[in-house]
């Protein structure tokens, strides 16, 4: 259970919480409870599990309990010992799980369509959305999916009783709890971090709160914080790419905040003939680089095929993740971006 709060929560995974997340995860792995074995079985979930598979398998299932209904049920399910009655635990978070995936989509949409609606949306340094509709439980999840595409501090409010209460998320480097606190004129309660931040006001105060808000973060943020950054680590050749090689990179794991997955770069990379987009949104790579040849999965980054088109060089930023396949492992890139070559900048 430590191992799920260190990976659910985004914490760093350095000194004891690596240690930590290391032998939960040696215990999800050999001999879990019956309530996460029973989680696991109901999503699929490969084994051996990384922190990872905690973080997009494990902790949205136990977090929906508590986004959707009671979480009373996940405590339950944690200490459950009897296997049918986990089970049945179990179904009713992955249920509410399903309800919150289809809450956050159709609120996402919504929030993106008022977006687009706003005239002056370019022009601002923040987002802050309200509609008294929208489900109180996911206005986080879809605060940090706004980021995704508008790329700037951002606060999703919805009604709860007789006020407004909603999340708020931010880039990297801003302290988005400082510029709430400097709005707390307009409101009833708030708390948080750097990163993020919870906040309660009356309804009447929304537009005040709104405008103080950018107006704080238009005069504190830095215009290169609005601009989203890959880190990349090392510079490397595909014929580096080798077992021994990813062998080498996984006596790091287990892998999260502080002690992030290698990320690399490779410098003119072209399409061996086999690249295709999936699902009209992910990009499915099949690249060489001299004589080797590698495949690889980009997620939404469909639109990225354009550049692979025309037998065009590319640099191609990743991560080396293993593929399993009908019993064959074999080592894959996970795509994180590609540009045309020569176009990434030296640090």
């Amino acid at each position: 259970m430590v191992s799920i709060a260190i990976a659910a929560d985004i914490v760093p995974v350095t000194g004891e919480n690596r240690t930590l997340a290391y032998w939960g995860l040696q215990k999800v792995n050999s001999n879990p409870s019956i309530g996460i074995k029973a989680l696991m079985e109901l999503a699929n979930a490969k084994t051996p599990m990384s922190l990872t598979n905690l973080v997009f398998v494990i902790a949205p299932r136990v977090n929906a309990a508590g986004r959707m209904d009671d979480a009373k049920k996940a405590v339950q399910l944690f200490i459950e010992k009897d296997s049918a009655q986990a089970t049945a635990l179990a179904q009713l978070l992955h249920s509410d799980n399903s309800d919150r995936r289809e809450a956050d989509a159709s609120i996402t949409i919504d929030a993106m369509e008022m977006l687009k609606a706003d005239p002056l949306n370019d022009q601002k340094k923040t987002t802050v959305l309200y509609n008294e509709k929208w489900h109180k439980g996911v206005v986080g999840i879809v605060a940090s999916r706004l980021i995704e595409t508008y790329y700037r501090p951002t606060i999703i409010l919805t009604r709860s009783g007789e006020y407004a209460a909603g999340s708020a998320r931010s880039v990297a480097g801003f302290n988005l709890y400082e510029a709430v606190h400097a709005c707390r004129q307009y409101l009833l309660g708030y708390g948080g971090h750097f990163a993020a931040a919870g906040m309660t006001l009356a309804i009447d105060q929304i537009e005040n709160f709104k405008k103080a808000f950018e107006e704080v973060v238009a005069n504190t943020i830095t215009p290169e914080l609005l601009i989203p950054e890959i880190v990349i680590n090392a510079e490397i050749q595909f014929a580096d790419i080798t077992e021994k090689f990813h062998n080498i990179i996984r006596q790091m794991e287990p892998f999260g905040p502080d002690n992030m997955k290698p990320v690399f770069i490779a410098r003119n990379v072209k399409d061996a003939g086999y690249s295709k987009v999936v699902k009209d949104l992910h990009l499915r790579v099949v690249v060489k680089q001299g004589d080797k040849i590698l495949s690889g999965i980009g997620f939404n980054l469909g639109e990225k095929m354009i550049h692979l088109q025309n037998n065009q060089p590319v640099d191609l930023v990743f991560t080396i993740d293993e593929n399993e396949w009908q019993g064959n492992t074999s080592l894959q890139l996970k795509v994180i971006d590609l540009l045309p070559a020569s176009s990434v900048q030296n640090d």
